[in-house]
């Protein structure tokens, strides 16, 4: 891949707000922006929050919240192999591990909710309209399954094509505390599958694929 162009994708995640990850060639990282994103066909059950009126809190970031983004993966990508940062834009912390050698990408992000959130605030925030946003640097994405344990995680799977290549994406969707939402998605080539399965197991080992 020209390093121009890799430049290029890392600077466009730093300056921009919303999006997706961009898909590039097979030797090259695919790269995410922060965004909001949703999916339907989830049917609202108990919010998580309390009933009561809501107390709400700063929205700022501290720095448990950080401390809280940066160990959610465990060791799991402290090897040479992926290249570690994080930001805040925000009230939201983000994370991003780029595995050069796998062509791969780790991106998290530690949500606060100020006023606290209930499913019908996650349906709309992972919505069908907007992960056209979300994938609107594709040429084309298809979510292949969408499911939901008893406590609330979410995982939403997906295959993308861009430039003659093809990912499989898996984001998982987790309900942290009362006030923050932590997302997790992992963007592989599709020949990588084995890969792809050997990380998402070790990250959610009871929820690494829809059943």
């Amino acid at each position: 891949m020209n390093i121009l162009f890799f430049i290029f994708l890392v600077s466009a995640f730093i300056v921009s707000s919303c999006g997706i990850p961009v898909a590039a060639t097979s030797t090259a990282v695919p790269m995410v922006t922060p965004s909001s994103i949703s999916t339907t066909g989830i049917q609202p059950t108990n919010k998580v929050s309390p009933t009561v009126a809501p107390v709400c809190i700063s929205s700022e970031p501290t720095q448990a919240d950080i401390d809280r983004a940066l160990a959610y993966t465990g060791e799991l990508f402290s090897t040479p192999d992926w290249e570690q940062s994080y930001s805040l834009n925000g009230s939201t912390v983000t994370v991003l591990w780029q595995g050069v050698p796998q062509s791969a990408l780790v991106y998290l992000e530690a949500r606060n909710m100020p006023c606290g959130y209930g499913e019908l605030d996650l349906n709309k925030d992972f919505s069908d309209e907007n992960w056209k946003t979300v994938f609107v640097n594709y040429e084309s994405y298809e979510m292949i399954d969408e499911c939901k344990t008893g406590t609330g995680l979410r995982l939403y799977e997906f295959k993308t094509h861009n430039q003659g290549f093809e990912y499989k994406i898996r984001y998982w969707v987790e309900n942290d505390t009362d006030a923050r939402v932590i997302v997790t998605m992992i963007v592989f080539p599709l020949e990588s599958n084995l890969l792809l399965d050997e990380y998402s197991s070790k990250l959610f080992p009871d929820y690494s694929t829809c059943p």
